[in-house]
């Protein structure tokens, strides 16, 4: 195995495995290495629907060997720390690479013990405490539903980014059906506690999302951030994020979105923006201050939603700009911003927005997107991840 790449990607994730993919597709593919610990790759949009009891986690689960591409090396090894100025990666092993070009891909990282208290309840059998945010606690979220016999049952966001942001509603709306369809719907308050201001990211998609809120009877406390879980209590405290007033809330289910962020690793690395995330141009993907490092997916600091979906339009542009490099040619490839959110909304409904940098709607179908559809519920369900194993994961877009 090489010490030095012409392309050395960090992180064999969705975005590190999609522009892995895409350049060894390349007539001359450039000497590709990715750097990635892990074994297992999981496709992480479908937990919603694992957590919604619509499938079993395992279905969300592969091999990483299968998938790492034909023509380049798998590094397994974990990245220790960045050295831009001398084009050197080194790993935990000790050893260090070298590369003509760096992909920095190692995603967002869940700051689980940001909330005190979580930790000791979260996924454990009579807690009620759950999360869609791990494939170790996503079965307890199904369990949670289904064994939900009323009471109040809460669901948070926190301020941060989070993996896809419609996701911490999504799980919301499956519980609330799943309460209906199961005659306990009068016998359930659900809440929404959301530490941002807005309810979804994209305006033109939000007063329906609204709507469906007031029509199924789900509060939502906006600006209101779950500091502490109290287990024994069964309590949470949360805190509004303007005023600092704190209000303890009883619940009897009690999903939890955790505070997300840029991973230590970024954040204390030449690399970083005052934020911690790695400091690209949005456009070109490039670093601000060294030409030959790219970022996508969730650990760039990219204004928009960190989805797959968003990876999926981000990685032709890494890929463009560097071969580009690599053939002395000017490097024009732009990504505007595209990004997906399929917001589930019930069993068997979902509305699927699409935007951009402008927040303004992009959307891919001939028909008003802004609606509850079973169509775009089959796509999320049977056609994404199927797109997304033999398609994206393989270098084609």
């Amino acid at each position: 195995m090489s010490d030095h790449y012409e392309v050395l990607i960090c992180g064999g994730g969705t975005a590190g495995l999609t522009v892995a993919s895409q350049l060894c597709l390349e007539e001359k593919a450039p000497s590709v290495g990715i750097i990635e610990p892990s074994d297992k790759h999981y496709y992480q949009p479908l937990w919603t629907l694992v957590g919604g009891g619509v499938f079993p986690r395992e279905e969300s689960e592969r091999n990483e060997a299968d998938y790492i591409p034909v023509g380049a090396d798998w590094i397994r090894d974990r990245v220790a720390g960045f050295d831009p100025d001398n084009n050197t990666v080194t790993l935990e092993s000790g050893r260090q690479v070298t590369y003509g070009h760096l992909v920095v891909a190692l995603g967002i990282q869940i700051n689980w013990n940001a909330i005190p208290g979580l930790m000791d309840v979260l996924g454990k059998p009579g807690t009620g405490v759950c999360s869609n945010y791990s494939y170790d606690t996503v079965r307890s979220t199904w369990d949670a539903i289904r064994g939900f016999k009323g009471g109040k049952a809460i669901f948070t966001e926190p301020i941060t980014g989070v993996k896809c942001g419609g996701a911490p509603q999504k799980i919301m709306y499956l519980a609330e059906d799943y309460f209906r369809r199961h005659g306990i719907r009068d016998r359930c308050e659900v809440m929404f506690c959301n530490a941002k201001a807005s309810h979804f990211s994209c305006d033109h998609y939000t007063p329906t999302l609204l709507k469906l809120c007031d029509e199924r009877g789900i509060r939502i406390n906006s600006k209101t951030e779950l500091m502490e879980v109290r287990g024994a209590a069964k309590e949470a405290r949360f805190k509004h994020t303007e005023t600092g007033a704190e209000t303890v809330m009883r619940y009897d289910m009690l999903h939890v979105t955790p505070p997300m962020g840029p991973p230590d690793l970024i954040r204390n690395s030449p690399l970083a923006n005052e934020a911690g995330w790695v400091d690209v141009d949005k456009n070109s993907l490039r670093h601000t201050r060294y030409g030959n490092v790219f970022a996508l997916g969730d650990c760039s600091s990219l204004p928009t939603s960190k989805t797959g979906a968003a990876i999926r339009k981000q990685a032709p542009t890494a890929v463009q700009n560097i071969l580009a490099d690599r053939s002395g040619r000017p490097a024009t490839a732009s990504y505007d911003g595209y990004t997906s959110c399929p917001v589930v909304t019930g069993y068997g409904r979902l509305v699927l927005a699409e935007f951009d940098y402008t927040k303004g709607p992009c959307e891919s179908f001939p028909f008003d997107q802004n609606k509850e559809r079973y169509s775009m519920y089959a796509l999320k369900a049977y056609g994404l991840p199927r797109m997304y194993w033999h398609g994206m994961l393989r270098g084609r877009v």
